[in-house]
């Protein structure tokens, strides 16, 4: 069955926080979605720490405020009148890896939303390699955002950047799963005008065969390339410039294997912008 992140009928998002300024960018575009889609958005935080201090949590009606969005002064339950729940939640584990897939067994996610470190070619969060396992073993769609790339969402005003996206496909897994998510985000963040780049890294011959969306004014662009996988990957991000990355993957067992090898993972390594991980399919 396929797997696509749709927006028309996104509940639940998920975002993990090590209260960092990395970590801020992501829950401004875990936030920017969550009110696009009316979704429930859990923000979560493992510490080993019993104290519970709610105040390091990423301000949900300071940041609202600053979009212009509520009153500076607004009250909780002003951030319900505008269709979203945001719940807070604090988790007495040692390992963060652990405390979010404990979360998610409990608590349907559509989305998780994660910042991801990039130095030194390492991802990590809480000084722990967290992002690459959660997502791999947690089998949602995913989306990055690398420390330092402020991202398509702006948290000065919550005005959305997204015009052009780079969609990688090959034959296996199917291309359709990476494009029918990339066209619903369109449609629903910026309807009026962009380009989709569909790279294909290979030889014509072994080019999946694909029909191509068409939304307003969104132009849909095949490109097919020679060379290694991850350098043309990279380089299309570079050059486009992407705002976004959308890659498909075989599934949770295959997180970092879809594009054959580590492709997967050295691409979100250095990517120039943040990059969505959808699953091609479920497994019984």
């Amino acid at each position: 069955m396929s797997t696509t992140l749709p927006l028309g009928v996104l509940r639940s998002i998920f975002h993990p926080t090590d209260f960092t300024a990395g970590s801020e960018v992501a829950f401004a575009h875990a936030l920017k979605l969550a009110l696009v889609a009316g979704a429930t958005l859990h923000v979560m935080h493992a510490s080993t720490s019993k104290v519970r201090d709610w105040r390091q949590f990423p301000g949900v009606r300071s940041m609202l405020a600053r979009w212009g969005l509520l009153a500076a002064d607004s009250p909780r339950h002003a951030v319900a009148d505008l269709g979203i729940e945001v719940r807070k939640v604090i988790a007495h584990e040692r390992d963060p890896v652990t405390a979010c897939l404990r979360f998610l067994d409990g608590h349907h996610a559509d989305l998780i939303v994660l910042a991801v470190h990039q130095r030194d070619r390492r991802m990590r969060w809480l000084q722990a390699a967290v992002a690459e396992p959660l997502a791999r073993r947690a089998g949602q769609a995913t989306l990055f955002i690398p420390y330092g790339i402020e991202g398509f969402v702006s948290r000065r005003d919550g005005s959305l950047s997204l015009r052009k996206v780079l969609a990688p496909v090959i034959a296996r897994p199917a291309a359709h799963g990476a494009l029918d998510t990339t066209a619903r985000l369109v449609r629903v963040l910026a309807p009026d005008a962009g380009t989709v780049r569909v790279l294909h890294v290979g030889t014509a011959a072994h080019a999946p065969a694909l029909a191509l969306q068409r939304d307003g004014g969104w132009t849909w662009t095949p490109v097919n390339a020679q060379g290694d996988a991850v350098a043309t990957i990279l380089d299309h991000a570079r050059t486009l410039p992407a705002d976004l990355v959308v890659m498909t993957t075989a599934g949770p067992d295959g997180f970092l294997d879809g594009l054959r090898g580590t492709t997967s993972e050295q691409v979100l390594r250095d990517a120039p912008c943040p990059v969505l991980i959808v699953p091609a399919a479920a497994h019984a």
